[in-house]
């Protein structure tokens, strides 16, 4: 019976990690909104925003430059400025 027990407060512990993880991955109330996020990224050179997400503490995703390639990219969700901008392998 202790083992049934254990193990149940064992899922439950996992579940309440899982769900502060998902709820990390929000915009904050006071972040820049993703379509500004995305003009920033067109005056930057982004043809096409793939993919966009909040993630980590900012605005995280993908997307085509005027070169042909694929970036990956970082936006400050506070300033709007780009972090991150390489080419994805």
């Amino acid at each position: 019976m202790k083992s049934i027990k254990n193990a149940f407060v064992g899922i439950a512990a996992i579940m309440a990690i899982a769900s502060t993880a998902a709820w990390a991955d929000q915009p904050g109330a006071d972040w820049i909104s993703e379509a500004q996020a995305q003009e920033t990224l067109k005056g930057a050179g982004y043809t096409q925003v793939t993919k966009i997400e909040a993630d980590d503490g900012h605005w995280e995703g993908e997307g085509l430059k005027q070169d042909g390639k694929k970036y990956e990219f970082h936006v400050d969700p506070h300033s709007g400025k780009i972090t991150k901008d390489e080419i994805d392998h």
